[in-house]
Order: C-alpha cells, then sequence, then structure tokens
C-alpha cells in the first residue's frame, strides 16, 4: 500500500534567494570538538599543525560556509587574550562553562587558519558575559585592522600579517539563560549589545552583528526577552539569534518527526516580534535572524562533574539513528521555507559534540546519519527557494495535529539550470507516490534520486559499522505525461534531482 501526495513548483513562484550560510555549523571549546576533534597533534593524519586532515575532508565535503566560533557558552568566560601569542606561553586556566581545564593551544589564529583550509568563514563571538565593550573592540581591532595600530601590530607580531577580515560577529551567547557566565536581564543585556554594537562597527564598518535572542521558546522570557533586547540595539545590529534543540526522550517517534513544526512556529514568532519592534520604531532596516544553534541533542543535563577540571573530555558524544536523520531533514526543509528570514544557521555543533562526525582517538572517524540530509542540503540546496503547492495526508500527534507526511520544499538553481527536491516521508509503515508537477519549467530530465532508509529507525552507524546507513542512489522517480512520479519509501529522506533539458 502506499498513500499520495503532491507538488505543484512553478519557477516564478519565488520565496526567497538561499544565503549560503543556512548550512553553517559551530565548533565550540567543548568536550573533544576542538582536542581531539578538529585537532590532535601526533596523530598519523595530522598536518604539521596538528589538525586532522580526516577530519578537515569530512568538513571540506559538507562546503560549510561558516562556522560559529569559540562557543557557546565558553566564550561567556573567555578571555581572547590568552588564546593568541606563542602557544608555549599561554596560560592553563579553568574554564568554568565546562568545568575543564583550558590549555589555550587553539585560538583565534589557529582557528582561522583551520577554517580557511576547511573553506569556511568565521562567524566571531565576543564575551559579553565576564567582559565587554572594551575587549570586544580590541578583538575587532586585533582581526579586522589592517595594521598601524597596536593591537593589529600585535597580530602581526604573532606571524598574522594579513586580516582575518570576520565579517560576521555574535553579541554574547544565550545570555538570557542562568547557565550563562554573567547572564543578564534584557535590558542590561540590550543596553551592553548596543554600546558594544555601535563600538565595534565604528572599528569596522563593514560588520554584521548577531544580537542574542532567547535560548529557547521555552524560556519564561522568551519574546518579551526579544522584543525588549531589540528595542535597546536595534539600528546597531543586523541579525537576532534563535536557539532549537530536538529530543525523543518519550520515545515516541511520530511526535519526534513532527518536531519541525514547533521550529516553524518559533521563527515564525521571532520574524513576527523583529517586525513589531521595525514598525515602533519606523525604521526601512529589516532585521533577519540566525538560527545558529540547532539539532538533535541527547544528553542534554549530563553531569559534568565525573570530568571536572579534565582537558578536552569527551562530553555530549551523542550516537544518531535513522530517525534523528529524519529530523534533521525535516529541520532543514523547515528553515528554506523561510529564507526570506533564516539567513544563517549553524548546525551544533560540528564534531565529536553533538555532531555529524565523530573521532577516535589516535584512529579513525565515522560519520553519523544526520551527516548525510547536511550533506545533501549543502551540495544541493543552494539558489532559489520556490512557494510550493503541496497536498499531503496528515496525522495528529501528542503534541501535534495536521502534520504532513509529506515535508518538502523546491530549489532552483537558474545559472545551472537545477531544481532539486528534498523530501520526508513521515509514514512509518507506508510507502508514499509522489507527483511532482513542474510544468512552469519545460523540459526536464531526472538526474537522480537519492534515498536515505533504513527498516530499523533505531539503528546507527558506529566504529564497528561505519556505513551500517548510508544513501543511496536507487530512488524511484520517472516520467508521466507533464508531471514525475516518485516513490518516497516510508519513514525516508528523499532528494530529487532534476535538470533543465537545453
Amino acid at each position: 500500500m502506499s498513500i499520495r501526495a503532491s507538488m505543484i513548483a512553478d519557477k516564478d513562484f519565488v520565496l526567497a534567494e538561499i544565503d549560503k550560510r543556512i548550512y553553517g555549523s559551530f565548533i565550540e571549546h567543548l568536550g573533544r570538538a576542538v582536542y581531539g576533534g578538529i585537532y590532535e597533534p601526533g596523530h598519523p593524519l595530522a598536518d604539521e599543525n596538528g589538525f586532522r586532515l580526516d577530519v578537515l575532508n569530512a568538513v571540506r565535503d559538507l562546503n560549510v560556509p561558516i562556522i560559529r566560533y569559540p562557543g557557546g557558552n565558553f566564550v561567556s568566560g573567555y578571555n581572547w587574550e590568552d588564546g593568541v601569542g606563542p602557544v608555549e606561553s599561554r596560560k592553563r586556566k579553568l574554564e568554568l562553562a565546562w568545568w575543564t581545564t583550558e590549555t589555550n593551544e587553539i585560538g583565534t589564529n589557529e582557528f582561522a587558519e583551520w577554517a580557511k583550509m576547511a573553506g569556511s568563514d568565521v562567524m566571531m563571538a565576543v564575551n559579553l558575559g565576564t567582559r565587554g565593550i572594551d575587549a570586544a573592540r580590541n578583538l575587532v581591532e586585533y582581526c579586522n585592522h589592517p595594521s598601524g595600530s597596536y593591537w593589529s601590530d600585535l597580530r602581526i607580531s604573532h606571524g598574522y600579517r594579513e586580516p582575518h577580515r570576520f565579517k560576521t560577529w555574535c553579541l554574547g551567547n544565550e545570555m538570557d539563560g542562568p547557565w550563562q557566565i554573567g547572564a543578564k536581564t534584557a535590558t542590561e543585556y540590550g543596553r551592553l549589545a548596543n554600546e558594544t554594537a555601535k563600538v565595534m562597527k565604528w572599528v569596522d564598518p563593514t560588520l554584521e552583528l548577531v544580537a542574542c535572542g532567547s535560548s529557547g521558546s521555552d524560556m519564561p522570557t522568551f519574546a518579551e526577552w526579544e522584543a525588549t533586547v531589540l528595542d535597546l540595539c536595534y539600528e546597531n545590529v543586523d541579525y537576532l539569534s534563535l536557539h532549537m534543540y530536538y529530543n525523543n526522550h518519550e520515545d515516541n517517534t511520530p511526535n519526534f518527526l513532527a518536531r519541525s513544526l514547533n521550529l516553524d512556529h518559533f521563527i515564525g514568532s521571532v520574524a513576527a516580534i523583529c517586525d513589531y519592534i521595525q514598525a515602533k520604531k519606523k525604521s526601512r532596516k529589516k532585521i533577519h535572524l540566525s538560527l545558529d544553534e540547532w539539532n538533535v541533542w541527547k544528553t542534554q543535563g549530563t553531569s559534568l562533574s565525573e570530568t571536572r577540571w579534565q582537558i578536552a573530555p569527551p562530553e555530549c558524544e551523542d550516537v544518531y539513528n535513522m530517525e534523528d536523520a529524519l529530523v534533521i531533514g525535516c529541520c532543514l526543509i523547515t528553515m528554506l521555507k523561510h529564507a526570506d528570514r533564516v539567513r544563517m544557521a549553524c548546525l551544533a555543533q560540528l564534531v565529536n559534540v553533538i555532531a555529524p562526525i565523530t573521532t577516535e582517538k589516535g584512529g579513525g572517524m565515522w560519520l553519523h546519519t544526520t551527516y548525510y540530509p547536511y550533506l545533501h542540503a549543502s551540495m544541493y540546496g543552494r539558489g532559489t527557494v520556490l512557494h510550493p503547492m503541496i497536498k499531503s495526508p496528515k496525522y495528529d500527534s501528542k503534541d501535534f495535529t495536521d502534520v504532513p507526511y509529506l515535508e518538502s520544499v523546491c530549489v532552483y538553481k537558474e545559472e545551472t539550470g537545477e531544481i532539486t527536491v528534498f523530501a520526508v516521508n513521515r509514514h512509518l509503515s507506508e510507502a508514499m507516490e509522489l507527483t511532482l508537477d513542474i510544468r512552469s519549467f519545460g523540459a526536464v530530465e531526472l538526474v537522480e534520486h537519492i534515498v536515505m532508509e533504513h527498516d530499523d529507525l533505531k539503528a546507527f552507524n558506529s566504529k564497528e559499522e561505519p556505513n551500517r546507513i548510508t544513501p543511496h542512489t536507487g530512488g524511484q522517480t520517472f516520467k508521466e505525461e507533464a508531471a514525475f512520479k516518485s516513490i518516497l519509501p516510508k519513514a525516508s529522506w528523499n532528494v530529487i534531482r532534476l535538470k533543465l533539458q537545453r
């Protein structure tokens, strides 16, 4: 048996051009993300700087456009000066966000070099927990000013003659959270963010700045926080951040697969708040959104006491299964549906810590199920998002009503004539027959239909079975009169790639 759904996509019904930074990621000084993740001196595959080339190649394959650094909670207690200059003279510090010892072997310059090798820009974050305006402006001067000033010349003396020219900066991290070092009220943070943003842009007027939104939509101050903060710093910032994580602790798969509806509502709510403040201020400027932390996170609330003051202990090393990959796919589709407002997003994080890539100390690495939807979206989700007309049967779950079994979006890349349909079939027992009506494009041919599926939604990749779940190109899509018909297997991630016939 199969259920039926349909999509009509017209090339003239354009939602937005996709900002490639929507496929960004995040590396924090947490667990083995840096030490033992991207950096492991002495590893057989490490380069002369200690960076693991196997990890670097896996990141390059993802074509990650921007990576947020150095945190996260870590940044709220971080003195950036500890991470520059001769490595042998850097101080070891007690790191209070994650209760570890930070060696500071990797800092701003080293990460900039690694990101350059990975082909990624850096989204820098400044400490607005224990520090503020002065440290932030000095860091901008150190990173971006060419020469002729104290901090820029100090960078040059450290061996980096050319400025890093970091364009995108986060004004702190999750400042509404009581777990945050230097947590603040909305008014306290909004004033500090405004004055810091003002001075940072005086140093470098080209900067794009991200103000902290709520740490999640379940925060008691959500919505009021956003409105207050933006009211205080609207004209000096460019983006407002959103953070959202999901899990299936209740072991309710239909409800878990519907979580992207929550993300859809969250994005819409924050966009509405931004527009309210714009109207209130009678401003021509529109604030866009940066979903700079998002993922499936199963280990939230894990005690850190057992690893207290260790150096880079394993933390938050989640194992991702097939249903997790489907949720990641649904979230990516949801972000694309909001590409007119969501201009940046960071899958948190990239290596070892709630990540699509896991490494073994001194050994190999493997890719989790979540790596593949992220890879496909980054590879094929460039261009223009269209407004599709979708019909799908629906279901109700514990927390959601009218959940469409089909979650899908269509992307058109005009310069290459590529049309890509990303689709998730949420049905757990039935395949879906999807009719794709794209007649407005004229003559179109099938390139490939990529499918990711597994009979056991709890199955996962591991060191022992690194390829237990991987995509295949054996999807069923065929031409039928003026449309294409695709068979989407039960509980599957699908990438249907089409191309205009020239």
